[in-house]
């Protein structure tokens, strides 16, 4: 999953950013991550203990 996440980033930074790099890049993988998973039918909750 993060193999497919980093290429997709590439893409992102690539054709949306232009080649810069980008200084938000935990907050793009963690969402592209959790809508991810969430087409795979997994259910992203916040532990709240």
């Amino acid at each position: 999953m993060l193999t497919r996440a980093a290429t997709a980033h590439g893409v992102y930074e690539a054709e949306v950013l232009g080649g810069v790099h980008d200084v938000e890049w935990p907050q793009w993988y963690a969402q592209h991550m959790a809508r991810t998973l969430a087409k795979s039918g997994y259910q992203i909750s916040r532990n709240t203990v």
